[in-house]
């Protein structure tokens, strides 16, 4: 049997109406619903065929919307199909409307405004799963910093957080001693170039834990000391060929070792 759908609607990122619904929804927990997001919806014709698929499908409808002449044709249309259809925000904006004693702005998308810095912050993240442990190394020419590193020293994590909190473009290549590394790495300017290093001890009992987690033996070459020191000492020289700056993570938060690049980089 198919899952219960959701429809989310919303003339902006549809961000607010799905929170709403997920917190509605987690009230019926372990029930489980499909939430579909329809984002950027501006157009009476979009109304009309997320109806018929909604009706399709028996789904539910929330949605913030604040084009009038599209939210009222939406409630027409959903009433008139038997759709059970939540306009997420209109009760409450009328209702301060009225204690406020003045009219609400309608401003399109004011619950999470889609200004240049919000479309940079989502162009920076998905830079980063595009170019993420070296899946394409032509991105290496087009990121604001490259992260270079050994398996468990928090390279994709620096790098979504830095494209979040800052917006910067951020490529990560692992450096494992039997993969060579792409030789585009050693084109990118040494100042774009941040390795990072960590205490062999520290990172044998990260991975040793990594193994439990994925319930692996301990034993596996993965968390072997000798391993380690192997892999730690490849990463030191192919980082000291470049010349780059080289941060040791150890007991490091991911916000911390990011501050410090930040610091190298000169980035505000």
């Amino acid at each position: 049997m198919s899952l219960p759908i959701v429809f989310v609607i919303s003339d902006s990122t549809g961000e607010t109406a799905e929170n709403v619904a997920k917190a509605a929804l987690r009230h019926f927990q372990p029930t489980q619903v499909n939430l579909r997001v329809i984002s950027f919806v501006n157009s009476t014709a979009q109304i009309e065929l997320i109806v018929q698929e909604a009706k399709q499908h028996r789904a539910a409808i929330v949605y913030t919307i604040v084009n009038e002449e599209m939210r009222e044709l939406l409630k027409k249309r959903a009433m008139k199909q038997k759709i059970v259809c939540l306009d997420v925000l209109g009760q409450v904006v009328r209702s301060f409307e009225q204690w406020l004693g003045q009219p609400s702005n309608h401003e399109l998308g004011v619950f999470h405004h889609l200004d240049d810095d919000y479309f940079r912050r989502i162009t920076a993240m998905e830079f980063a799963v595009q170019y993420d442990d070296a899946k394409d190394p032509r991105g290496l020419f087009l990121a604001d910093i490259v992260i270079i590193g050994v398996s468990r020293t928090s390279k994709t994590p620096l790098s979504m957080y830095l494209a979040y909190s800052k917006k910067l473009k951020v490529a990560n290549i692992p450096l494992v001693p039997e993969v060579v590394v792409p030789p585009q790495l050693f084109q990118v300017p040494k100042e774009r170039v941040v390795g990072l290093l960590i205490q062999k001890e520290k990172l044998l009992d990260i991975r040793k834990e990594r193994l439990v987690q994925l319930g692996l033996d301990e034993s596996a070459i993965y968390g072997d000391m000798k391993r380690i020191d192997d892999e730690l000492n490849y990463a030191r020289n192919i980082m000291e060929k470049i010349g780059c700056e080289i941060i040791d993570v150890t007991n490091k938060a991911v916000e911390e070792t990011a501050s410090i690049i930040l610091d190298v980089m000169k980035v505000k």
